[in-house]
């Protein structure tokens, strides 16, 4: 039987974790227990119920200045926060938090979690823009310049490029780590009062409400559900070693951002009204993922409209 560590659980990754633990998603790992590791733990228990089924168990604190870990087979650090508004506000906090939260659990993985297998959450922002005659974003590619991004992504971008090398040296002194580069997802616990266009198209259609897409450009992005980002998470960490291997998780699979919502108003029987397009500016984030389809024979199982509509099945 194996125990599962998830640093920052409280967030989408940790909800869908759990959410994947409570229907036995995770029993192939012989996963009999998993610690949700948060500075919220306690608000957490009290707003999700139903996420604390037997072999969970929480513990309050914050990982840039604990001072133990329990043990764990596996550890996934998934310890940053994805609110727009935080960055937009506090850029430069955020960025510091998500830094000293890595540096911190760096220094206490030496002592106590040499034996485990680890992965680190970063992002695609990493790569930076993404130029449009780039079709799919590898992991070998030059980062790009961040500079031109707005100041939501451009923080969060620097702190993960910065916590990508502390992990790197972690792996240097044979700990066994791998680095997950998370593009966009989609599932029950995604925030759909956030910068997530999905979640904000998916409320809409939940309340009745007609679609409205901002943005002037065209947006291509692909969508990954939250089923297929857990067994993508636990494989990756059921494979790390002190080589630290890089894998893009996502969906290969674009769509322009007026096609899914149409989609979603499809679903919901509303109406899609959208600014002017621009066609000649294109937003385009798109990974390849064929790095762990092929070490590992992972797939996206799950078609979007399929998993736009198990988003809503039980919320």
């Amino acid at each position: 039987m194996a125990t599962l560590l998830v640093i920052g659980g409280t967030g989408f990754f940790g909800k869908s974790i759990l959410d994947s633990y409570k229907r036995e998603l995770l029993n192939f790992w012989n996963i009999n227990k998993v610690i949700i590791m948060s500075r919220n733990a306690d608000v957490f228990r009290a707003n999700y119920p139903e996420l604390i089924t037997p072999g969970v168990e929480l513990l309050v604190g914050d990982i840039s200045t604990i001072d133990f870990l329990p043990e764990a087979d596996f550890v996934i650090h998934a310890a940053a926060s994805t609110d727009a508004t935080r960055y937009l506000n506090h850029s430069e906090e955020e960025k510091n938090n998500i830094i000293a939260g890595t540096l911190n659990y760096c220094k206490l993985a030496l002592n106590f979690h040499k034996k485990s297998k680890i992965v680190f959450c970063s992002s695609g922002a990493v790569y930076g823009y993404q130029p449009e005659n780039l079709k799919f974003l590898k992991e070998d590619d030059d980062f790009g310049d961040i500079s031109n991004l707005d100041d939501i992504k451009k923080s969060y971008a620097y702190a993960k490029r910065d916590s990508e090398i502390a992990i790197q040296e972690l792996a240097k002194k044979n700990l066994n780590v791998v680095i997950a580069r998370c593009f966009s997802f989609v599932g029950r616990y995604l925030p759909r009062d956030q910068h997530f266009a999905i979640g904000n198209f998916i409320l809409d259609g939940l309340k009745g409400k007609d679609i409205f897409v901002k943005s002037e450009k065209s947006v291509y992005r692909s969508y990954m559900y939250a089923d297929d980002l857990v067994i993508w998470l636990i494989t990756l960490a059921e494979n790390a070693n002190s080589n630290c291997s890089v894998y893009n998780i996502g969906s290969d699979k674009e769509i322009e951002i007026r096609k899914l919502a149409n989609i979603i108003a499809d679903i919901f029987d509303v109406n899609v009204t959208s600014e002017k397009i621009d066609h000649n500016s294109v937003d385009r984030y798109i990974p390849s993922i064929k790095r762990a389809q092929i070490e590992f024979n992972l797939s996206n199982t799950h078609s979007l409209k399929e998993s736009i509509i198990l988003s809503t099945k039980f919320l």
